[in-house]
């Protein structure tokens, strides 16, 4: 897996594919391999797919002191570029949960590198009281019970409906995959503070925001004020729950394939 020196660490990144370049940036908590692995092969036939681990995801070690949003968007600026991004070629750019938050600051801080934009379950503002009680009971699950830290997460990401289709040995699996690291509580921390309110007037990019109607981690009306953010940008929801790409990812490939076309 190729490597590339930004904010303090070397991040990995992965390429496969023929095609214009298509960036892929996950969540909190997740890797590219988790988020994208049933997404991956359905672009590759038409789009070369980069997919960076930014800090604390994956072999990408932590940089030193807080995270911030500002070593995310380097990072994944920097993986584009290495594989080949620039002015005379833009990537097009998928962003889910948290790394929607990060491709939109990616598409205002450096509007060279992105043709178009989509963001999958994003967010704008940290002040939702729910929100932060939600992903903070979360992240103090992280320290005190891991256990339940893998089952709260899952529980909510999945809707009801993709969970019952589960059998128990399935779900117990799921809910039992992942102990968090100190990357992940990181990531979370970032989750409860990161904020691009500001951000959003100097997206230019065609931009397309998805939401998801059973969204219980961020609830898709915080798409729906990235939507109404984001001058020109159009708006879909699928009837998922937060993890889209998991549940429903002939559906979110067919939404990304249109709009990219």
């Amino acid at each position: 897996m190729p490597t590339v020196h930004a904010a303090g660490t070397d991040v990995h990144y992965r390429t496969e594919g023929t095609g214009p370049g298509l960036l892929l940036v996950h969540g909190s908590t997740a890797d590219s391999e988790a988020n994208f692995a049933a997404l991956r092969p359905r672009f590759t036939p038409r789009h070369t797919v980069i997919t960076p681990d930014y800090a604390g995801s994956g072999l990408t070690a932590l940089p030193e002191g807080p995270l911030t949003l500002d070593h995310l968007v380097t990072q994944v600026a920097a993986a584009a570029r290495a594989a080949g991004a620039d002015r005379s070629a833009p990537v097009d750019v998928v962003g889910v949960s948290l790394g929607a938050v990060v491709a939109a600051a990616l598409a205002a801080r450096h509007p060279h590198l992105v043709r178009r934009l989509v963001l999958v379950g994003g967010w704008a503002r940290n002040d939702d009281p729910r929100q932060e009680a939600l992903l903070g009971l979360w992240r103090r699950l992280a320290d005190l019970d891991t256990e339940a830290y893998q089952q709260f997460i899952t529980l909510l990401a999945v809707s009801p409906a993709g969970l019952a289709g589960l059998d128990r040995a399935a779900l117990a699996q799921a809910a039992s995959a992942a102990v968090p690291s100190e990357g992940a509580r990181r990531q979370i921390d970032l989750d409860l503070t990161v904020d691009i309110r500001d951000l959003l007037p100097a997206i230019h990019t065609p931009t397309l925001v998805v939401g998801a109607t059973q969204d219980q981690v961020i609830p898709a009306g915080h798409s729906r004020e990235l939507h109404r953010a984001i001058h020109g940008s159009r708006y879909a929801e699928i009837d998922s729950g937060h993890n889209i790409p998991y549940e429903r990812p002939a559906e979110l490939t067919a939404l990304i394939t249109d709009f990219l076309r």
